[in-house]
């Protein structure tokens, strides 16, 4: 079992899904409601309905659920996991978690992922890239305006000198 909030889907969670596919016979998916996303992390921007359906596509995915509203760890009495992998930067202490599993009588091993190396792979590095790039091209529009009038404007008349 995995869980995440999948906001604006990047290599990174492509990477975290695949090695959590590899550590079993079939990979669960838990994907956060949108006040488990906002209590945890951030206001997503995807809705959960979206993140829930392209979740639900990848291909390491065999199974995709909404999460529960609320406590969290509810939704460890339906899937009962063998193993919860969690990414590098999640908040959740493995110690919790497998409280919660031997609370629920679960034996579950809880593993870290490692870290996956790249450029744009957190929804707030693509956002800052995002808005780095809008920033950008409303400064070049600005210029562009500026270059148009003055092609526009006829060119000033140049005053004969008296010698």
């Amino acid at each position: 079992m995995a869980t995440g909030v999948f906001d604006l889907l990047h290599p990174g969670h492509v990477y975290f899904l695949r090695e959590a596919r590899a550590l079993g016979d079939e990979l669960w998916v838990v994907v956060a409601r949108d006040s488990t996303a906002r209590k945890f992390k951030h206001e997503p921007i995807m809705p959960e309905a979206a993140r829930f359906q392209m979740v639900e596509a990848l291909k390491p995915v065999d199974r995709a659920v909404l999460g529960h509203e609320g406590n969290i760890y509810d939704i460890l009495d339906e899937i009962r996991p063998d193993i919860i992998a969690i990414g590098y930067d999640q908040v959740h202490s493995e110690e919790r978690i497998l409280a919660e599993c031997r609370k629920r009588g679960l034996a579950t091993k809880v593993l870290r992922l490692p870290k996956f190396e790249g450029d744009l792979v957190g929804t707030r590095k693509i956002v800052r890239k995002v808005a780095e790039w809008l920033a950008l091209q409303e400064r070049l529009t600005k210029v562009e305006r500026g270059a148009a009038r003055r092609a526009a404007d006829p060119p000033p008349r140049r005053r004969k000198r008296n010698a």
